[in-house]
């Protein structure tokens, strides 16, 4: 039985394809392309566990556009993947390299498990299985996984080593987000919230407000939330609320967040941090602050909140946290919201970065990525700012409208 989904992200990823495509030239039969996926896998991946039973997992693994390069996207495990999520987060991916400009499409993939639940051994056996079930659509030139919820660098170099044990030689570029010492890229751990910070200076920029004692709330503390809280601190900006899944923390006059972290690490949550308040994570999202940065799951933001949200900017670091609802309700209330397409691509335009070097086989230093990837997401914004202006519509028409005829063009040269 394929798991029914409580989530509908993949409508709302069409009500944003469509709303986008009004702005543009593009054809009811390249708009009908564009709203079904090319390519849908799901696998079944029997486990041998640790206590000698058999279980069997269900894996998913959508190929949505490759139109522009060789699709690209995470892996995520969590008890809560279903298809028609993990179809919308690789339309997602396919609108997200058009705007940053990377040579790729779009993908995603995901195994109904809880990770927690697993040994490393069942975790390890499980990522392997994965591989050999989708051994024959994976490649540097085809489609190119990397981390998402709950996998992470030890779990792409057994996806990256059993595709090559299939292969008969070592193939680096099939995974991203690989370790440092096994040919992964230097800073890209910290790439998606280092991104996700750029892309809100240059908001700030735009809005011709000065990042020092700016109030940000985040929800989601884990590693992207983290890292952007550090370079907002950095910043001069007052970090005042962070959140993880168990609830949140508030102080008015600014937490540390390399403070907060150790706290996290020592209790498995921020909650408890010296001299907070304890907050949930809905409250979290109606404080009272200058920039809130939802970082945790979809469909965070819908109309039955968005109207008690008094941020006046909003940076998405999770994908696809604001309904289409709750967009208008903010486009009503003058709410600068940078849409998860653009400000969360710091990850995949790192990606990119570690997938040349493993082709090209020359490695960067740190300063190398992080410059090369605000050069990018800066002239990112730029371009998406500027569909804005042309066609007076919010960032994230303009991100989408930008994707679209950046996607359609390829597909129209390339003969669709």
């Amino acid at each position: 039985m394929i798991k029914e989904c409580t989530t509908d992200a993949f409508e709302i990823s069409l009500k944003q394809l469509e709303k986008a495509a009004k702005h543009t030239n593009i054809s009811k039969d390249v708009l009908e392309i564009l709203e079904n996926p090319k390519r849908v896998l799901i696998v079944s991946i029997p486990i041998k566990m640790d206590d000698g039973k058999l279980k069997v997992f269900r894996g998913y693994r959508v190929q949505y556009n490759d139109a522009r390069g060789p699709t690209k996207g995470g892996i995520r495990f969590h008890p809560g993947v279903c298809l028609e999520e993990v179809m919308a987060l690789s339309a997602w991916m396919t609108w997200k390299c058009a705007v940053v400009n990377i040579p790729y499409g779009g993908a995603k993939g995901g195994i109904i498990c809880n990770p927690k639940e697993l040994s490393d051994s069942e975790l390890e056996r499980l990522s392997r299985g994965f591989i050999d079930a989708m051994d024959d659509f994976l490649g540097p030139e085809k489609d190119i996984p990397a981390p998402d919820i709950y996998t992470n660098p030890q779990i792409m170099a057994w996806m990256m080593d059993e595709f090559s044990a299939h292969k008969g030689y070592t193939v680096p570029a099939v995974i991203t987000g690989k370790p440092v010492d096994l040919f992964g890229s230097k800073g890209r751990d910290t790439a998606t919230g280092f991104g996700l910070f750029f892309i809100a200076r240059e908001t700030m920029k735009y809005l011709g407000k000065e990042m020092k004692g700016v109030t940000v709330a985040i929800q989601g503390f884990g590693n992207l939330g983290y890292h952007t809280a550090r370079k907002f601190f950095e910043a001069g900006a007052k970090i005042v609320s962070v959140s993880d899944s168990k609830g949140g923390i508030y102080n008015e006059n600014g937490l540390d967040p390399e403070k907060v972290m150790e706290h996290k690490n020592k209790t498995e949550s921020v909650i408890g941090f010296p001299s907070t308040k304890e907050l949930t994570n809905e409250e979290l999202l109606e404080l009272g602050c200058d920039i809130l940065i939802p970082a945790a799951l979809e469909n965070t933001i819908t109309e039955t909140n968005a109207a008690r949200i008094k941020a006046k900017v909003i940076v998405e670091g999770a994908n696809g946290p604001t309904t289409p609802e709750a967009d208008e309700i903010f486009e009503k209330n003058s709410v600068f919201v940078v849409p998860d397409i653009l400000a969360n691509a710091g990850g995949v335009t790192v990606s990119y970065f570690e997938w040349i070097q493993n082709i090209q086989h020359q490695y960067w230093d740190e300063e190398k990525v992080n410059c090369e990837m605000d050069r990018i997401l800066t002239q990112a914004f730029m371009d998406v700012l500027e569909k804005k202006k042309k066609h007076d519509v919010d960032m994230r028409t303009a991100a989408y409208v930008l994707a679209l005829e950046r996607v359609s063009e390829a597909m129209k040269l390339r003969g669709y």
